[in-house]
């Protein structure tokens, strides 16, 4: 991986974190470019806190380098940096006014009171809360507070700006707002900014690029389209698509990228850009299978083994010779009963080989 370019605001080269024998971090690079917003995604445990805390520079690391604007920052401490960090609880202090709050790093930093005070309100304004500079944190609605918390960071003009877990301590419709307004932020300023979450439709949302952690590893690192569309494995198939993962088995020679893959009785053409052969695993999204009584069409029959109404689409578990399989269908005004046979037919997008030998 090249450590040169210019463009790149943050460059991970081989870094790995240890606590005596146990590896938070293994061997782990990427690159970020300037003005853009990668988010960290993955299961608790993965190591993307980890990884976070040691761009922050409130970790140290073992091996490997950490370069923030081209310069190699790894023996650096945290405020020599130039990032900020949004934590998941806000970290606001109680007895200080919204203003003290934005303006606090500031003075820290050596500002003068008069400036910081100004350089605060301008970093109000950009979160649209100018008019709330001298209420108490505990006068505002979470997402009020999320936001002061964001604007406390800006003001500092790090290089790049840290996401713990935004969003965590906000209800869903709030969720969705304050998402939005984040991202809104972030590409109105051209921050680059690395978001950590383990909310799959939170990262999509967000995210240019996303960086998929499992067991202290990259798993995967693409555009959300990548990711949802051509997972690399079944863990990130699994984790990002909610896929059900299902026996093929892959006949001929690729024609155009594509070959015929075999799928209980089911022939679908796939790219298999990893020249599998044989036996192999084939995610499936649950919306890429159309389900309809048996007698409507040929195809994999099941059984209903449980739905469930969601106000936009039914969910099903369906019981199918490749095993139970998850389905969402956008059709709910004639749900499937429950207990009936229905024929399985799959789509021609959402499905990909994520496994097998070469």
């Amino acid at each position: 991986m090249s450590i040169t370019n210019q463009e790149d605001a943050l460059v991970f080269d081989h870094v790995t974190k240890q606590y005596g024998s146990v590896v938070a971090v293994n061997d782990v690079s990427f690159s970020i470019p300037k003005g853009t917003l990668v988010t960290l995604l993955g299961p608790s445990g993965c190591g993307k806190t980890s990884t976070l805390r040691l761009i922050a520079g409130l970790e140290s690391v073992s091996s490997g380098r950490i370069l923030i604007g081209g310069r190699d920052v790894t023996q650096q401490s945290a405020i020599e940096r130039h990032v900020s960090m949004v934590f998941q609880s806000y970290a606001l202090f109680p007895h200080m006014s919204v203003i003290e709050n934005v303006a606090y790093g500031l003075e820290v930093s050596g500002a003068r009171k008069a400036d910081a005070k100004a350089q605060a309100e301008e970093g109000l304004r950009l979160v649209g809360l100018v008019d709330y500079g001298a209420r108490l944190p505990s006068e505002l609605s979470g997402g009020q507070q999320q936001r002061v918390a964001v604007a406390r960071a800006l003001v500092l003009k790090p290089q790049v700006l840290l996401l713990d877990e935004p969003l965590s301590n906000l209800d869903t419709k709030l969720r969705r707002r304050v998402r939005d307004e984040i991202r809104e932020l972030q590409q109105r300023l051209q921050l680059t900014a690395v978001y950590v979450t383990h909310d799959q439709e939170e990262a999509l949302a967000v995210s240019d690029q996303i960086i998929v952690m499992n067991k202290q590893r990259i798993a995967q690192y693409g555009t959300p389209r990548d990711l949802f569309e051509t997972p690399a494995d079944e863990f990130v198939a699994d984790f990002i698509c909610d896929a059900n993962l299902v026996d093929g088995d892959v006949r001929g020679a690729a024609s155009d990228g594509l070959v015929d893959c075999h799928i209980g009785g089911a022939v679908v053409r796939l790219a298999n850009r990893r020249g599998y052969r044989g036996n192999v695993k084939v995610a499936v999204r649950p919306d890429a299978m159309h389900l309809a009584p048996a007698a409507a069409h040929d195809g994999l029959v099941g059984q209903v083994l449980h739905a469930s109404f969601l106000g936009t689409e039914m969910q099903y578990t369906v019981a199918s010779p490749l095993g139970e399989l998850f389905v969402r269908q956008p059709e709910v005004r004639r749900p499937l009963p429950v207990g009936g046979s229905v024929s399985i037919r799959f789509a021609d997008q959402g499905l990909a080989i994520v496994g097998g030998k070469k």
